[in-house]
């Protein structure tokens, strides 16, 4: 009996959490309307989110599947992307909440044998009401064929006209025409990704007065990227390392170049990427590849001798997979073309693989060989408006603090440096004479010294956790 009773109240207790749990997600037992009316107003990303709360979310996003087929000997696979196009917009500008669609379109050989398809496309849409909309493609092909999308913008209406935001994701030679068609209508896109586009090599875009951002990553085959927009005001590129050239992108305040895969189908053109360098020397954000400038320095460049200095440039991030010599110093010379920089973010990321550089026969300027540290040091410029520097992922290698104490000597109004470990632990730095070691080392904060090579002074790495004291010298 006790048992049984023991049972009883454990049932209880279940039914009880059941309950509770049915009581407090009452928004879920609301009509599927008013769960719509909900959607609706969040963002996009939130709201698809909304799917993995309960069954009535989910069925929210229960995609609306649209089939079309077209026939092969009737009309060309441009004229069926552009049927397709406007089939499609109709479809999404009904949407009076954020929605899910699925089209298949296929082209068959003719109508009387609708069973064998030439070939097939699957696409899913996902629209918001604040004019985003996402595409999802999928052709089924095992291998991706290379293909190149030439979007430009035509003077004819469609129901995605007034769109503002479109991320194209897995896009495949079968869709190149379609989606130049519907980028073509899209006459005030405001926002523009691809992502994923395993095959495509090439991009040739020209943009209307209304473009003002343009991301492209994870594009294994990229080879050549053309951006013509006036108002462009932020590119974004992940991936390998492509010929990218920036026409008529004046107002460009927020770039990365974020080359974490290497060279790539191209070949190293330091003339090629001197071009790009001088076309961003008037933006205000950059984010660059370490062993990209490594490799320009090691072909001779010297970026405080070039005819272009990037005198707005306020906040530079520098990413790669290990700070070293080379990396180090070629760092140091860039800087010298950066007299506005007022934060330098520094992020070592060891699981990034590394690109060692290749051999240069020096050939742009004068030979620029890697010099000893002392004479990089007399070389550097003052950095007279460097506020705060931040280094991530520092293991305390010598090439680090070697860095640490060129910016410490050269930013004559630095106010902060922090570097944090890869385990995620912040210190904030401070360089101290030996003779002053013992005087200021008293305190009840976390503190760890570490000599310098000169062996006259110590960095002190001083815990921002403000727990109890710990010093030690390396």
């Amino acid at each position: 009996m006790s048992g049984e009773h023991v049972e009883q109240q454990g049932m209880s207790v279940d039914a009880k959490r059941d309950m509770e749990e049915e009581r407090l997600d009452l928004i879920s037992k609301l009509p599927p309307e008013i769960l719509g009316r909900i959607v609706s107003l969040l963002p996009l990303k939130q709201a698809v989110r909304t799917s993995s709360l309960s069954t009535p979310w989910r069925s929210l996003w229960a995609p609306l599947q649209v089939d079309l087929y077209f026939a092969s000997d009737q009309m060309t696979g441009q004229e069926a992307s552009k049927e397709a196009a406007q089939v499609m917009a109709t479809f999404l500008r009904s949407c009076q909440r954020p929605q899910q669609w699925k089209f298949r379109l296929g082209l068959q050989k003719n109508k009387q044998e609708p069973s064998k398809t030439v070939q097939q496309l699957l696409v899913l849409a996902t629209m918001g009401v604040d004019k985003e909309l996402h595409l999802n493609f999928c052709d089924g092909e095992q291998v991706p064929n290379v293909f190149q999308l030439t979007l430009g913008l035509t003077t004819k209406t469609s129901g995605l006209s007034s769109l503002k935001s479109l991320h194209l994701r897995s896009v495949t030679l079968f869709a190149e025409n379609l989606v130049s068609t519907l980028f073509s209508n899209c006459l005030l896109l405001e926002n523009l990704k691809l992502e994923n586009c395993s095959g495509l090599q090439s991009i040739n875009i020209e943009a209307g007065n209304y473009l003002e951002s343009f991301t492209v990553t994870n594009c294994p085959d990229m080879v050549n990227i053309k951006v013509s927009a006036p108002n462009l005001e932020s590119f974004k590129y992940q991936g390998v390392l492509p010929l990218i050239q920036l026409k008529n992108t004046s107002n460009l305040i927020d770039v990365v170049l974020n080359l974490r895969d290497g060279l790539g189908y191209t070949e190293f053109d330091c003339e090629e990427l001197l071009y790009l360098l001088a076309s961003l020397k008037e933006v205000e954000i950059l984010t660059i590849s370490g062993w990209l400038l490594e490799w320009m320095c090691s072909a001779g460049v010297i970026f405080g001798q070039l005819q272009f200095r990037f005198n707005k440039l306020k906040e530079l991030r520098w990413i790669d997979s290990l700070m070293n010599r080379t990396k180090r110093d070629s760092l140091a010379c860039f800087l010298n073309s950066t007299p506005s920089l007022e934060k330098l973010y520094i992020e070592i990321d060891q699981s990034l693989s590394s690109i060692p550089h290749p051999f240069f026969h020096h050939y742009w300027h004068e030979p620029h060989l890697w010099m000893d540290y002392k004479t990089v040091k007399c070389n550097a410029s003052q950095l007279v408006v460097l506020k705060s520097v931040r280094l991530v992922g520092f293991t305390n290698e010598e090439d680090e603090l070697l860095l640490m104490d060129l910016l410490l000597k050269k930013a004559v109004t630095l106010k902060s440096m922090t570097v944090t470990s890869p385990e995620n632990h912040p210190w904030s730095v401070a360089k101290v004479p030996l003779t002053q070691l013992k005087q200021t080392s008293r305190s009840c904060v976390k503190q760890m010294v570490v000599s310098a090579t000169n062996k006259e002074y110590c960095f002190r790495f001083t815990g921002e956790d403000n727990s109890c004291s710990c010093e030690g010298c390396i």
